[in-house]
């Protein structure tokens, strides 16, 4: 059951200025899309509303202190769902599916990067203004395992060589 953090990433760790991040590439969208689809994003409130919609194809779990504010769409499959922790935002994805993507904020991927088995980073060549970082990627924790080259950035995997802790 892997846990993958899912980010993009400037070349100084900038993801954001707290309401949207600083590169949108048509190409990263969309891989971003099909890797997804399909599978529940733990995300928070901030991360949420920066996207703007419950995305198809995929269930988002909005973390936030007041989960009665957040406009939860009816029917089925249930698109979205909103709590109030990262515990129950993880035991609501596991009850879901077998693959989980922590989608954002910065405090969400610090709050979660001791239960992620996985990174799938955009790694942007160029640095970026902003305040929200990514967690630093320790090579004590965590091996590259693909580098796709693309340009301007490349899609970089790396995989947890530090055991996990034990999962609840």
């Amino acid at each position: 059951m892997p846990v993958i953090a899912i980010a993009i990433v400037a070349s100084n760790g900038v993801i954001g200025d707290g309401t949207r991040q600083p590169f949108e590439y048509a190409e990263d969208w969309a891989r971003y899309k099909q890797v997804t689809l399909g599978h529940p994003m733990i995300m928070g409130r901030r991360t949420f509303e920066a996207i703007g919609r419950w995305l198809p194809g995929r269930t988002t779990i909005v973390i936030t202190r007041h989960p009665e504010n957040i406009e939860v769409p009816a029917g089925e499959p249930r698109l979205g769902y909103a709590v109030a922790t990262l515990e129950d935002a993880f035991a609501l994805a596991h009850s879901l599916d077998d693959t989980i993507f922590v989608a954002g904020g910065g405090r969400v991927y610090r709050e979660a990067m001791d239960q992620v088995d996985e990174l799938d980073l955009t790694e942007v060549h160029h640095p970026a203004e902003g305040s929200v970082l990514f967690p630093t990627i320790d090579p004590a924790v965590w091996r590259e395992t693909r580098r796709e080259p693309r340009g301007e950035f490349d899609f970089v995997g790396y995989a947890r060589i530090a055991p996990l802790p034990p999962r609840a």
